[in-house]
C-alpha cells in the first residue's frame, strides 16, 4: 500500500493508493461493502456520497462527509487524486486522465467543495498519486496543441519533452493556482516503475517486475486486442474512520 504523510497526518481518516501487488489498499478493505457503486467515464461529473453503497451512476469524482463510507477510484495510467480537509471532516477522490484534465475535472471538484461550504480551499490537502509519467507518456503533437490552446499552464510544466504530457504536473499546477493549501505529487510512473522503485523498459518485457498496472504497458505486451486479457485496475481512496 502506498500512502502520503500529508494525509496520514490528518486525524480520523485513512487512505491508500493501490498497486499491482495489492490492488485495493488494505485500509479500505473492511469498508468494501459501503463503497459507492459507480462507472468512471473520463468525464467531469462529481457526486456527493451520503449513504453506504450509494448508486452514483457515471461519475469520476466523489466527496463525502460521512464516516465509514469510502470514496475511491480505479486507475491504470490516469491520475488518482485524493483530497481531505485538514480537520478530517471532509474527503474526496478524483479520477483525472488527459480528457478530464482538458475538460476541467479538477476545477469541477474544487467548485463542488466550495458550493457545499466545506471550508476554504486553503484548508484542504491534495495528493496526486501514481500515474503515467511524462518521460513515458508519449502522445501526438495534436493533443499537446489542444492542451496548449485550452490551459494556462507553462510549457515547461505541461510538456517538458516533445510530444509528451506531464499529467501529474498539470494537475498540481491547477490545484496550486486554485489555492489548495497543501499539495503533494507522489510522482511514480505507472508505466515504468519496477517493484524495487527503479525504472524499467517501456516494452514491459517482464510484466511481473512492475509495481503498477498500466494500460499502456499492457497494450504493448498484448498488441492484439482480441487476445488481450482484461486488466484489473488498482484502487485509490480514503475513508473517514467511524
Amino acid at each position: 500500500m502506498i500512502q502520503s504523510s500529508l494525509l496520514s497526518d490528518i486525524p480520523s481518516i485513512a487512505h491508500g493508493f493501490g498497486h499491482r501487488q495489492m490492488l485495493t489498499p488494505e485500509v479500505l478493505v473492511e469498508f468494501e461493502s459501503a463503497r459507492p457503486k459507480k462507472q468512471q467515464e473520463h468525464g467531469t461529473r462529481i457526486v456527493t456520497v451520503s449513504t453506504p453503497d450509494q448508486a452514483c451512476g457515471r461519475a469520476d469524482g466523489f466527496l463525502t462527509d460521512r464516516p465509514g463510507i469510502p470514496v475511491s477510484i480505479v486507475t491504470a495510467d490516469c491520475l488518482p487524486i485524493l483530497f481531505a480537509h485538514r480537520s478530517g471532516r471532509y474527503i474526496g477522490a478524483l479520477h483525472a486522465g488527459w480528457r478530464g484534465l482538458l475538460d476541467g475535472i479538477v476545477e469541477a471538484m474544487l467548485a463542488k467543495i466550495m458550493v457545499q461550504h466545506w471550508g476554504d480551499l486553503s484548508e484542504w490537502a491534495a495528493v496526486v498519486g501514481p500515474a503515467a509519467g511524462h518521460q513515458a507518456y508519449e502522445v501526438s503533437e495534436a493533443l499537446v496543441n489542444r492542451f496548449r490552446a485550452a490551459l494556462a499552464v507553462p510549457e515547461a510544466v505541461m510538456s517538458p519533452r516533445s510530444c509528451h504530457l506531464a499529467l501529474g504536473a498539470i494537475a498540481c499546477h491547477k490545484l496550486e493556482a486554485a489555492g489548495v493549501g497543501e499539495i503533494v505529487h507522489l510522482d511514480q510512473c505507472t508505466i515504468t516503475t519496477l517493484v524495487d522503485g527503479s525504472t524499467g523498459p517501456l516494452d514491459g518485457s517482464d510484466p511481473g517486475a512492475y509495481r503498477f498496472q498500466s494500460h499502456r504497458r499492457h497494450t504493448l505486451t498484448h498488441p492484439d486486442p482480441e487476445q488481450r486479457p482484461k486488466l484489473p485496475n488498482q484502487h485509490s481512496g480514503l475513508v473517514i474512520l467511524p
